[in-house]
């Protein structure tokens, strides 16, 4: 296997715009760029992650895939072909009240370049598409960061209702739900 070739079983979603694919080892430079600025984690994990970080939380998004049925994916630039961030589903057995554990986490994050012109609607829209066609499950989860107006902002647009406050390691979040758009399956 090249290093460029898929590391996971994500499926590949293309819209008009953007390629939703599963990560490359060569995505791992781009991707711990994005990792280690404070403009993107600043309301994500409050603080800049290492390459080692970035280079686990890649793996781990392969390891859904593989596990789980479900998973992180890539968001390729058609045009540029260029890395510029990545969102999916996630069960990270967080231990946050009320527990969520066993509901797919939705999550996204796009480097700064590429925040502002709808990728991150375009990339939403598309993988909720998939979730409620594919998940076997009646709801997905988010939790998102009190000072994060943008990211409420686009889970609200597509259809996540707050829930509560809660405290996730120590910091304030907004605990999000979305009920399945489609009926459930099996």
């Amino acid at each position: 296997m090249s290093q460029s070739e898929l590391i996971s079983k994500a499926p590949v979603i293309e819209t008009e715009r953007i390629l939703l694919r599963g990560h490359r080892v060569s995505d791992f430079l781009e991707c711990a760029k994005m990792w280690a600025d404070d403009a993107v984690t600043r309301h994500i994990t409050g603080r800049p992650s290492s390459s080692q970080q970035t280079w686990s939380r890649i793996l781990g998004y392969a390891g859904h895939w593989s596990l789980m049925g479900y998973g992180y994916w890539a968001i390729e630039e058609k045009k540029s072909k260029a890395y510029i961030g990545e969102l999916g589903f996630a069960d990270f057995k967080r231990e946050i009240d009320p527990a969520i554990q066993g509901t797919p986490e939705m999550g996204w994050a796009l480097k700064p370049s590429a925040q502002g012109l709808g990728y991150a609607k375009e990339a939403i829209q598309t993988a909720l598409a998939w979730a409620d066609a594919n998940l076997k499950c009646d709801r997905t989860a988010c939790i998102i960061n009190p000072d994060n107006l943008r990211s409420i902002a686009l889970a609200e647009k597509f259809g996540f209702r707050w829930f509560r406050d809660t405290r996730y390691m120590d910091a304030a979040v907004k605990l999000y739900f979305r009920i399945r758009a489609l009926p459930c399956g099996d």
